[in-house]
């Protein structure tokens, strides 16, 4: 029964991402896991904690029992939610900012001092 639950709640939150354009990486900065477990989650092999579950939906604009395959008959309608800003960026983009956030002060002025000579170069 557990497994049959993971698989539905994985086979949801991949639907709900990839309608939103979201990376596996994306979401499970959002959610505050890493991003191998929120792909195990994904594939169906574990489920996520209360409070994880909590966030998922949140985060993905899907309601519990949608999220665990329990909507009935005449579910209510969905809603999307709002796509962030940062949705309609590619998804290099956002990699690179959340290695950004990352860095340390003085790493971060090397980056900037870096992005600054490419896009004189290019520009």
């Amino acid at each position: 029964m557990a497994k049959k639950l993971a698989t539905r709640l994985g086979e949801s939150a991949r639907a709900a991402r990839q309608r939103l354009n979201l990376t596996q990486e994306d979401v499970a900065e959002r959610i505050g896991i890493a991003t191998e477990v929120y792909g195990r989650l994904e594939r169906g092999n574990m489920l996520p904690s209360v409070p994880t579950f909590r966030k998922l939906c949140a985060v993905l604009g899907l309601s519990a029992d949608e999220a665990l395959g329990l909507t009935n008959e005449n579910p209510l309608p969905w809603t999307p939610p709002a796509p962030s800003p940062e949705a309609s960026e590619p998804a290099e983009l956002r990699r690179l900012l959340r290695r950004a956030r990352q860095l340390d002060r003085n790493s971060l002025r090397v980056l900037s001092l870096v992005a600054a000579h490419l896009g004189q170069k290019l520009g």
